[in-house]
């Protein structure tokens, strides 16, 4: 198989999404690990971050969680779009925590995969839970 058509590597796809990713590069979200399936992102939350109760926006959070599901599920190599997801907000956020998500692929069929995204601060507090659900598409990157 010529290079042209073989499977881009997770770091590949990563690299490629992030590339265009105008969103997640303004919140200078860090990969920590990609492989196929699974993704760990981190980022530091900034003033321009924090709604009128100066805490995170619950964008923030749900903005990582959602990275992190399109990372993990993107990597096998197929272009896989979110359909559905639901975020639980468990901890408040301030300005100078770091958060760390975590994703688990639950499932993975031929057209949807099963996510699930732990966020945690720097003090390993579960601050936000994520479900995503991803439609696979035939599109290689």
């Amino acid at each position: 198989m010529d290079r042209i058509h073989e499977m881009k590597t997770p770091e590949e796809v990563i690299n490629l999404m992030m590339s265009k990713d105008a969103f997640s590069n303004w919140m200078n979200i860090e990969v920590n690990t990609i492989e196929k399936g699974s993704c760990s992102l981190s980022c530091m939350i900034k003033e321009d971050m924090l709604n009128g109760f100066s805490i995170a926006h619950g964008g923030i959070s749900y903005s990582l969680a959602d990275s992190t599901l399109a990372f993990a599920a993107n990597s096998h190599g197929y272009q896989s779009f979110s359909i559905e997801t639901s975020i639980s907000h468990l901890v408040k956020v301030k300005i100078g925590d770091r958060l760390t998500s975590a994703s688990r692929e639950i499932h993975r069929g031929k057209k949807t995969g099963l996510y699930h995204i732990e966020i945690f601060n720097q003090n390993n507090e579960l601050v936000a839970l994520m479900k995503g659900t991803v439609y696979i598409s035939k599109i290689v990157w």
